[in-house]
């Protein structure tokens, strides 16, 4: 595989608390020779409700993740359904797809919190959900004060009616922590990301798909009219493919995705169960899932049995000079934002790779110049709604090529500029963001 970052950050997460307790689904590793109609590159969300999808069609898939189930984004998340998905703003959106596109990418982000409780109710999965929609904390007072004007653009866009609290009030709703004010949207809920994945894994194999794990896909080629991958100790020869890596992409699988997508590593810390009086001295007993309105944004939110997690954009390098860095700066805006509980333990610590793509919007649809091959990816660190609604839209558009995909996901990603030096391409773009946020 051709990478982006330094191995590690492609490496395991042995802090990650979503692991704790649960129970992976057993996929064995890939060998011999296999023929299928649809192959999936890719074993998080994306490839998972793809799998589902084409299975419950009737379609044969089989899927190849190249490590262990939710190894990736998907079991490393901070665990919010909600909207979002691109960075562009919706200036830019409405000027690349007019009125009409804008409209329809609304609908798509709705459609997406939607799919991931239709798939949770639907399967039985118990994933802790929480939270009754998505709430944003103003970091000062000039945040705040656009708070009316955001509200009345997300009544307009979504066709809900945000609740904005003033400062004063934060403390009574359990939201304490300096904060200058906070809009509720009312989508969107939070869920322990591991046992969603698992749950869609299990859903995805009874309806018969076929789930391999420790199979990484070392070649993709053409074959004839499809196409052949081959692992290890394996290979597959597929009528289609599917790519639903994100940020855990290969450069040459295939070539044409060179360039196409920008890795950006989170971090996460974890505290130990919060005591009543804990909660209490920082005012903070709300299980609202939360980020502040920094460009460089914090998310944090209450788990069920009391812990308390906080995350952040992470480093530039996975080196281990580079996460100690980053592993300071998160402890101390941690403490900063809550200081009462700057002495509490922290009992896990871990990072992923989310991913950026230059058009600002996520990629879902067929390969351009590759008959066969469709890709779904990039959602810019709010994946686990789009990319649970993404992999079924796009195994739709592989099953009937006539289905329509939103215009906002179907226009083809650009290259970042500086090709395999892209990376230094974040220094400035967080430089700019911090200073925005003083």
């Amino acid at each position: 595989m051709r990478r982006l970052y330094e191995p590690a950050a492609y490496g395991p997460a042995p802090g990650c608390f979503w692991a704790e307790g649960v129970t992976p689904p057993d996929w064995p590793e890939l060998a011999g020779a296999h023929q299928t109609d649809v192959a999936v590159i890719g074993g998080g969300y994306t490839g998972l409700t793809a799998g589902l999808t084409l299975a419950e069609a009737g379609t044969d898939c089989l899927l190849l993740e190249a490590e262990a189930p939710g190894w990736g984004a998907s079991g490393r998340n901070g665990g919010f359904c909600c909207l979002g998905g691109a960075k562009a703003p919706e200036a830019l959106l409405r000027r690349r797809f007019g009125a009409e596109g804008l409209a329809e990418w609304h609908a798509t982000q709705v459609a997406s919190i939607e799919t991931v409780a239709g798939l949770i109710a639907r399967h039985g999965i118990a994933c802790d959900t929480h939270s009754r929609g998505e709430t944003q904390l103003a970091h000062n007072p000039r945040a705040a004060r656009g708070f009316e004007a955001e509200a009345r653009a997300t009544e307009a866009a979504y066709g809900v009616t945000p609740e904005i609290l003033p400062a004063e009030a934060l403390p009574g709703a359990g939201l304490g922590g300096g904060f200058h004010g906070a809009l509720t949207t009312p989508l969107g809920f939070a869920l322990h990301p591991r046992k969603y994945h698992h749950g869609l894994a299990r859903a995805a194999t009874e309806a018969g798909l076929r789930a391999f794990g420790s199979s990484p896909v070392i070649a993709l080629s053409r074959d004839g009219a499809g196409w052949r991958l081959d692992t290890p100790r394996g290979r597959v020869r597929a009528k289609a493919v599917l790519i639903a890596t994100n940020g855990y992409s290969s450069e040459d699988l295939p070539d044409w995705l060179a360039g196409r997508t920008l890795p950006v590593q989170s971090s996460i810390i974890l505290t130990r169960p919060l005591e009543a009086a804990e909660a209490e001295a920082q005012g903070w007993h709300s299980e609202q899932m939360c980020y502040d309105s920094r460009e460089l944004l914090h998310y944090f939110r209450r788990l069920p049995d009391g812990r308390f997690l906080f995350g952040m954009r992470g480093g530039l390098h996975a080196t281990p000079r580079a996460q100690a860095r980053i592993a300071r700066k998160i402890r101390g805006d941690f403490a900063r934002l809550f200081p009462a509980w700057s002495e509490v333990e922290i009992t896990h610590e871990w990072s992923g790779l989310v991913c950026l793509m230059a058009n600002l919007t996520p990629f879902a649809g067929p390969v351009p110049g590759h008959p066969g091959l469709f890709a779904a990816l990039g959602y810019h660190g709010n994946g686990v709604a789009m990319a649970s609604h993404l992999g079924g839209e796009v195994a739709r558009k592989i099953l009937s090529p006539e289905t329509a995909l939103p215009r906002a996901v179907a226009a083809p990603p650009r290259r970042f500029p500086l090709g395999r030096f892209r990376r230094a391409l974040l220094a400035p773009a967080y430089l700019a963001a911090e200073t925005l946020d003083l």
